[in-house]
């Protein structure tokens, strides 16, 4: 097994080093560039702080607990926060120029860009605020974020057919974790680098360069009260990841939050698995390709690992709707690879 912590320290010459300033020396490194995605980057960064200022002072102020509303377009309860983190995004992101059109986990439809804002040349789609079931008893939240170019033509206003891309077509994805610090976490495919935020400052510092996740781990991360929906064949992977004759000769420990940014950067930064899979009620599972699959494992594959459906690459799936839901497996390759073996 590889080291539990796979990232080096920043660089020397890196140290004080603003989110700002890693997008702004990538985006001089890069032939063409125009700073578009810096700016929207900026947005999104400015939109993490906010959300982080609401998250760290919830219970003091009134935006715990439902939202009026009651339920989303996925039949989940809403909470207030959810409706707010949703709030700041688009806030935040519309009137940049910078995107075409925007797409959220929160929303039934596409979210345009009014017509007084110029369109721009990115798609940005969401999930505000992942881990909706526990922004009530103070466990570890965040927001999650996928990137694409726009696919059709001009100036106007973009599309469904915008956002409804494989997510090998992303040009960066990335998560802010809201814990015990507040973490920014992203790829543009050729490394992964987190970010955490000091609160006095105000700014994201490069924390975490070039996160390598290990090859093979040492956990599992499921929820096995729904095991008895399972296939025989998903209940017997999990049966053997708990055995003596698991990898490394001894049981896999079973860690799981119920919120996948949390889950999925213990994974990403300690190895392992997570596992969202499908089960007898809900054959494609409960995860939305979009907005958790397609950015999760797109990090997940830039960091060195791996996602899959169970039989199929996430990152290739053909969305059909803009709330589709895959299985979801996503973690160390090795460990990727064995659910796959098992489950074919």
């Amino acid at each position: 097994m590889e080291p539990m912590h796979s990232w080096g320290p920043p660089n020397p010459d890196q140290l004080g080093w603003t989110l700002d300033r890693h997008i702004l020396e990538r985006q001089r490194k890069t032939p063409g560039a125009t700073g578009d995605f810096t700016g929207l980057f900026q947005s999104i960064a400015l939109a993490g702080r906010m959300i982080a200022s609401r998250v760290h002072k919830a219970g003091l102020s009134d935006v715990l607990g439902r939202a009026g509303g009651g339920k989303n377009v996925q039949g989940e309860v809403v909470q207030k926060l959810d409706v707010i983190a949703n709030q700041i995004l688009v806030r935040c992101v519309e009137a940049g120029g910078h995107v075409c059109v925007m797409a959220s986990e929160e929303n039934e439809d596409i979210i345009p860009i009014p017509p007084e804002f110029p369109k721009g040349k990115y798609v940005l789609m969401f999930d505000p605020l992942d881990g909706s079931s526990n922004i009530d008893v103070c466990m570890s939240i965040g927001t999650i974020f996928s990137i694409h170019r726009r696919v059709t033509d001009g100036n106007g206003p973009g599309t469904a057919a915008d956002c409804m891309q494989k997510g090998t077509e992303q040009v960066a994805a990335g998560y802010i974790l809201y814990g015990s610090s507040t973490m920014l976490v992203y790829t543009t495919g050729d490394g992964v680098h987190g970010f955490t935020l000091d609160p006095l400052v105000g700014e994201f510092f490069l924390s975490h360069e070039n996160i390598r996740i290990p090859k093979r781990g040492g956990t599992y991360s499921v929820n096995e009260g729904n095991s008895i929906k399972w296939s025989p064949a998903l209940r017997e992977w999990v049966s053997w990841l708990k055995s003596e004759d698991a990898p490394g000769g001894k049981p896999y420990g079973q860690r799981y939050i119920g919120t996948l940014v949390a889950d999925f950067h213990r994974t990403l930064l300690k190895g392992g698995i997570f596992a969202y899979p499908g089960d007898v009620k809900n054959p494609n599972g409960k995860l939305r390709l979009l907005y958790e699959c397609a950015p999760m494992a797109f990090i997940a594959e830039a960091a060195g690992g791996a996602a899959s459906t169970g039989t199929q690459r996430v990152l290739e799936v053909e969305p059909d709707s803009l709330h589709a839901r895959v299985p979801f497996f996503v973690g160390s390759a090795e460990d990727v690879a064995d659910l796959e073996k098992r489950l074919g």
